[in-house]
């Protein structure tokens, strides 16, 4: 059965290490469409497994995260984000340190 546009998103999202992020834009491009950047968003808002697809490690194009963040809006984003050793100034994460280095990615089946 072929996975929908949300299931290839979260199983890029899934491979996101701890103590890096992703922007809309390469989350979408490695789930095959660089133009679902916007769907992106739809996706990460409809998640319905937080727990295993950490959707507070994608941001914006700038490195910002989320006001709308779907579990506890931007504050909630931040804490998880510096929980895991991010450091968040305002609310921007430093994409030239912090940006997952996808070279080696390997989709989920």
């Amino acid at each position: 059965m072929e996975k929908s546009v949300f299931q290839l998103i979260y199983d890029v999202v899934k491979q996101i290490p701890k103590g890096k992020v992703a922007t809309y834009g390469q989350v979408a491009s490695l789930a095959g469409n660089r133009r679902w950047a916007r769907v992106v968003g739809y996706a990460l808002h409809a998640n319905p497994d937080p727990e295993h697809t950490p959707c507070h490690r994608v941001v914006n194009r700038m490195g910002e995260v989320s006001e709308a963040f779907a579990f506890g809006g931007e504050n909630e984003q931040i804490k998880l984000l510096q929980n895991e050793g991010v450091k968040v100034n305002g609310n921007r994460v430093d994409l030239e340190k912090y940006r997952w280095n996808h070279v080696t990615i390997e989709m989920m089946e």
